[in-house]
């Protein structure tokens, strides 16, 4: 979203209005999901983060999904409708796009497994994420439509993990054992058993804002909706890295 800040806001945001508008006037009964996401809490003002947390994004795609978070609740508000949010937390699976940091990591240990030599080159290894698997989210998504009253929740694991463990998990999942290397932009990860490096630092994939930790609290979907995350974040790793590394066979 920083490269394309302007096509950013207007597939996030100004899409949702138009949505928003157009069922207003013409199918006022429609249910209506809004995709939110953790990315509006940004500079979190609190953790665990809740559908009460102030709001602090910290790109155009978070600011964006801000907009069209806040102008779904203020159709529902305004005009009745069933319109609800989900604020879900990352949310992975081995169909993740190949630009999001969870794929490119088990693409890239895929390949290197298969016999590469490419290590994969990775931004802030401290960042912390919530990591669920998708779908047992998609699940939420339709237990929030199913309500009789539109309302927004979290979505999230409760648990939140380092770059630098998910890259462990995934790595480990294929065999390898990884002996780390340095810290900050001199990290590296190289296996043990055949000697590649398999991971390294890139100074250029560090955000100019960064959101170091985002953990989520899922109690409210798990209360009214009778939702939870069953999918670990070691058996997701996995499950990512073993989808890849067969697609390659």
């Amino acid at each position: 979203s920083w490269e394309v800040p302007v096509y950013t806001a207007e597939i996030d945001a100004m899409s949702v209005v138009r949505l928003l508008d157009t069922l207003r006037s013409l199918r006022p009964e429609t249910r209506f999901y809004q995709a939110s996401t953790s990315e509006m809490f940004g500079l979190v003002a609190e953790v665990p983060q809740s559908e009460t947390t102030r709001l602090h994004p910290r790109s155009p795609y978070g600011v964006a999904k801000t907009f069209g978070h806040y102008i779904t609740m203020n159709y529902r508000e305004s005009f009745g409708m069933h319109a609800s949010s989900g604020i879900l937390f990352n949310h992975e699976s081995p169909l993740r796009g190949a630009e999001f940091v969870t794929r490119k990591i088990t693409m890239g240990l895929a390949a290197l497994a298969r016999g590469g030599t490419e290590p994969v080159e990775l931004g802030n290894m401290n960042a912390q994420r919530d990591w669920g698997f998708a779908g047992d989210y998609v699940d939420g998504m339709w237990r929030m439509l199913q309500q009789e009253q539109a309302d927004d929740y979290v979505l999230a694991t409760g648990v939140t993990t380092p770059i630098r463990d998910f890259f462990g998990y995934a790595a480990e999942a294929l065999g390898m054992d990884l002996d780390w290397q340095g810290q900050d932009a001199q990290e590296t990860a190289t296996d043990r058993k055949t000697g590649k490096q398999v991971m390294r630092v890139n100074p250029k994939f560090y955000r100019p804002a960064e959101v170091d930790l985002l953990m989520g609290d899922p109690s409210k979907a798990r209360e009214k909706l009778g939702w939870k995350a069953k999918v670990g974040i070691r058996e997701l790793a996995a499950m990512m890295a073993h989808a890849d590394y067969d697609a390659l066979a």
